[in-house]
């Protein structure tokens, strides 16, 4: 369970961020339809993710960490940190059976 009480940013928050800054460092307007073209994407699933609507895949992850020097594992973890804080908020713990004791549980920290 996640302890932590505030949201986690959306991956898209942080591509959005970068590509602001982006802009700024090289002086260049890029669009969405230009990011989206040099990803190999679509304009509409760029534009989807910077706008928070859809997560980052795995596939999303190689071509942002190819595309802005970062690792692919950076996206997916800032994907799942942001889903299990989401899902925390939706499940409800105490509904959900335990089928073994939390002393006798050896995969919890697998």
């Amino acid at each position: 369970m996640l302890k932590r009480e505030m949201k986690p940013a959306h991956p898209g928050a942080i591509l959005n961020g970068m590509i602001e800054g982006l802009r700024e460092e090289t002086n260049q307007a890029y669009t969405i339809s230009e990011l989206a073209n040099g990803l190999g994407v679509n304009r509409s699933t760029l534009s989807l993710i910077l706008n928070k609507k859809s997560g980052i895949s795995p596939e999303m992850a190689i071509k942002l960490s190819e595309a802005f020097g970062t690792s692919a594992e950076l996206w997916m973890n800032l994907q799942k940190k942001y889903d299990l804080w989401n899902a925390e908020k939706k499940v409800s713990r105490e509904s959900i059976r335990h089928f073994v004791s939390s002393e006798s549980n050896t995969l919890q920290s697998a």
